[in-house]
């Protein structure tokens, strides 16, 4: 552990810099919160008994893994489309939005249980992947997955397409 401390307190400026290179428009402090996010996970390893061989390497792609991540998190957000909503001077605009929220409400309906609630504690409560994992006792992979599988799901309803591949209907 005191190798690895004393590697992230020599490397902390170049680490920074590494995220930073890669997330082009994020702030400075969510570069240092990725490396901050990544020690802290480095300290609570499963067996810090087992000697990380290379641990350059080893941090570099937990970064680059990390990194990954919030490119996904980002992703992942429903933008409904705006062309479907008049301007506000528009007489129709409250029938549309009205119209919108229903079909969106109706594509979160065709959700499983477990997809429905991911999507609902992320995007309507705020709550973040690793709270929902640690309480819910789920692995972080999974709820991301579920997640990203119910977003398809309800953009091919917006959107009229059919998956049958997936079997997603719209």
């Amino acid at each position: 552990m005191s190798r690895l401390a004393e590697f992230l307190r020599q490397e902390r400026q170049a680490l920074i810099g590494y995220v930073r290179r890669r997330i082009d428009d994020a702030a400075d402090h969510e570069a240092e919160d990725i490396v901050q996010d990544v020690a802290v996970h480095l300290f609570d390893r499963a067996d810090p008994s087992i000697p990380i061989q290379n641990l350059a390497a080893y941090i570099y792609r937990a970064l680059r893994n990390r990194i990954v991540d919030f490119y996904r998190s980002r992703r992942e957000t429903i933008v409904l489309p705006e062309a479907r909503l008049a301007s506000g001077q528009d007489p129709s605009y409250a029938i549309e939005k009205e119209e919108m929220l229903d079909d969106v409400f109706e594509a979160m309906e065709e959700l499983s249980v477990e997809e429905r609630a991911v999507v609902l504690a992320t995007e309507v409560e705020g709550r973040t992947f690793k709270e929902l994992a640690g309480e819910w006792g789920i692995p972080l992979g999974t709820l991301l997955a579920r997640k990203s599988r119910a977003l398809e799901k309800i953009r091919m309803r917006l959107t009229g397409q059919t998956n049958q591949k997936k079997g997603v209907t719209s």
